[in-house]
């Protein structure tokens, strides 16, 4: 088509194709009921008609408690918040220290290193003066001096005496750290609605506060926290985990309603251990850090050194904020209309399965327009021992004979071949064929041919005349593959010794009837035009409605020589086998 600004002035649809049937009605708007719940479902579950922003946010904590302990050679000593938790503050996180090993009256000076982290030495020469690494307690002086009466090790420049390696103490020395609590402050916000909020929410007051413990049935909102309560939210055993240390999780999570008519933005508490529980399943199990505590005596500097265990609470805030949005809304619906092409999905697998076997090809042809590329012929034949049209493609080695077909199709009758085939077994009833045609003939003659002469009947060749895939006898040899097609499929009788076929196929009374029907002011002197009409009427008799479509026809050899010779050509030229639908 040529390029013009007309062809941008055009509208392309698609062909719908409707089956009425009851069943497939059904089951067509019942697919489409379960998709629009299944769409409304989670539209209103999932809140897809809200526009949603993260929280941003920010954490302050504030743990208060009071500890006493025992310690050996030193007698009671009370723990306090700056001594438990003022130690270790990180971002978004606190620390409570419930056990520790203590090494009292440490004085910087020279010592033997200990054999777990030292080398052990027979000599001097075993010593290094200056060395050190990431193990050691200090820096080597290069002397080897005794660490107890069957070791030696070399001297160490360092903290003397050098912490020892033991085991924390069990029961944890400040279990009593359970009952200590802690004040989490939550500052949030979401920039995208302006939309500010804290977790001591405004119907909180003064009073409420200095009374409140976190409680899911009594009050899961107060910001305040037992430190026992979290370590039994998170599935723990406080006196377990104070022995070694460990970190447990505090999540806030904010999932905020904003809309107007339904505005609801409130923390929800949960808790979980982040490290590794089991002691046994880990190098470093729980964890402790150390510190000191520095004092004079005598003009000389000492320290107590511990090493503290203890738990590390990380507070980790989560959120989301929705609120109405009419263009999320529009893009949800816009999505899920997509879905319905699952019943279309559905429906063609079924028609196309042994639930409608019987109709598929009916809704097929209907549904689906094949269109053969140019290169490619598909012809259309048919035997008259076989009670079925085959459809074969072209080939260029075989004869059409041998060709094996692609699919078979039933035979239907035409009613234009019915129509045909009336008007050959009734007598002539047009005058001016009666005025050509002279006096009638005897009643006799009427009866045996029509009234009408058509030709002579094939004669049956000699056997060894006879082409190869000829099986009536009657077929013309041929040097053109698509010509060489017999009548029958197995050896017997041909078709054109059949009464009907004269009648139907050759008398002219009936095919210039039939091409005065489809063209009233036709010239009928031509025989071209005749052959052109018996070939139509065979094709009508033979193929009937069973005709597929882009499918070329194919009549047998003998059948073509019968109606060539009964219609001849002046100058004995034929078209033969063309690659469109005779008329």
């Amino acid at each position: 088509m040529p390029c013009s600004l007309l062809n941008f002035c055009e509208y392309e649809t698609h062909k719908l194709v409707k089956i009425k049937s009851v069943k497939l009605g059904s089951m067509k708007w019942m697919s489409n009921g379960i998709i629009l719940m299944f769409i409304c479902i989670m539209l209103f579950w999932n809140k897809e008609y809200q526009a949603y922003d993260l929280v941003i946010s920010s954490v302050t904590t504030k743990v208060k408690g009071v500890g006493l302990t025992n310690m050996p050679e030193v007698g009671d000593v009370v723990w306090d918040v700056v001594d438990h938790s003022g130690l270790s503050q990180g971002k978004n996180s606190f620390f409570v220290v419930t056990n520790f090993i203590a090494t009292k009256q440490q004085k910087q000076g020279k010592c033997p290193e200990t054999p777990q982290t030292g080398r052990p030495c027979r000599s001097e020469k075993d010593c290094e003066k200056g060395y050190w690494d990431q193990h050691s307690h200090g820096v080597q002086t290069g002397v080897c001096v005794k660490f107890d009466v069957t070791r030696k090790t070399c001297e160490v420049a360092a903290w003397c005496p050098i912490e020892k390696r033991t085991p924390p103490p069990r029961p944890a020395l400040l279990a009593s750290a359970e009952n200590f609590t802690v004040l989490i402050k939550n500052n949030i916000r979401f920039p995208a609605f302006n939309y500010i909020r804290r977790n001591i929410l405004p119907e909180m007051t003064d009073t409420y506060l200095k009374k409140c413990i976190f409680n899911r049935r009594s009050h899961p909102y107060c910001p305040i926290f037992r430190l026992g309560d979290i370590v039994t939210e998170a599935k723990e055993k406080f006196t377990e985990i104070a022995v070694e240390g460990g970190v447990i999780g505090v999540q806030i999570n904010w999932d905020c309603d904003l809309n107007r008519f339904s505005q609801r933005c409130l923390p929800g508490y949960s808790f979980r251990r982040l490290d590794e529980k089991e002691s046994n399943r880990t190098l470093y199990p729980g964890l402790n850090f150390r510190f000191a505590r520095y004092y004079t005596e005598n003009g000389i500097e000492y320290r107590t050194l511990y090493k503290a265990f203890g738990i590390r609470f990380d507070v980790m805030v989560f959120g989301k904020a929705g609120k109405f949005s009419i263009i999320q809304l529009i893009i949800y619906i816009g999505s899920t209309l997509s879905y319905y092409a699952l019943t279309t999905v559905f429906l063609d697998w079924l028609i196309g399965s042994r639930c409608y076997s019987r109709e598929a090809r009916k809704y097929s042809e209907r549904k689906f327009e094949s269109v053969q590329d140019q290169q490619e012929c598909l012809l259309c034949i048919s035997f008259v021992d076989e009670d079925k049209v085959r459809l074969l493609k072209r080939s260029k080695k075989k004869s059409l004979q041998a060709v094996k077909p692609i699919s078979f199709h039933p035979r239907k009758d035409d009613s234009t071949c019915f129509r045909a085939l009336v008007s050959a077994l009734q007598p002539a009833a047009r005058p001016d064929l009666a005025a050509q045609n002279g006096p009638a003939e005897p009643k006799a003659e009427d009866e045996g041919d029509g009234g009408q002469s058509v030709g002579t009947p094939l004669v049956e060749l000699p056997q060894d005349s006879r082409p190869p895939w000829c099986q009536c006898g009657c077929c013309p040899p041929s040097c053109q593959l698509e010509e060489q097609l017999c009548c029958r499929r197995e050896p017997g009788r041909c078709l054109t010794s059949s009464p009907l076929f004269p009648a139907l196929v050759l008398r002219r009374s009936t095919l210039e009837t039939l091409l005065l029907y489809q063209s009233p002011l036709a010239e009928l002197h031509e025989e071209a035009h005749l052959r052109r009409g018996a070939c139509a009427q065979f094709i009508g008799w033979r193929f009937g409605g069973a005709l597929p479509q882009d499918a070329m026809p194919v009549m047998p050899r003998c059948c073509v020589a019968r109606v060539r010779a009964e219609f001849p050509s002046p100058d004995g030229r034929y078209e033969g086998l063309t690659l469109s639908r005779p008329l």
